[in-house]
């Protein structure tokens, strides 16, 4: 095993170090985002992409509107009182 030490668990080194860190720790890692099993925020459409669309303008704009609503609802986060 690679990082891990062997004969143990695949995440065990991982456990110990933060265990062994807890205490100095001061908010979240952004860059070690853990990875999940949700998928990312998609937007449907009621007909399918072809090259040869006329309605490409009407997608973008589609796309935009919803990547501007996602954005604003991380931006709200902050807004919101502690509780």
């Amino acid at each position: 095993m690679g990082a891990g030490d062997s004969g143990k668990g695949l995440y065990d080194h991982l456990y110990r170090r933060f265990f062994e860190n807890r205490a100095r720790h001061k908010g979240y890692d952004f860059q070690h985002a853990p990875g999940g099993s949700n998928p990312t925020p998609g937007v449907t459409f009621p007909d399918r992409l072809r090259w040869w669309a006329w309605g490409r303008w009407k997608r973008r704009n589609k796309i935009m509107a919803a990547r501007d609503r996602f954005q604003q609802d991380i931006l709200d986060i902050k807004k919101q009182p502690p509780r």
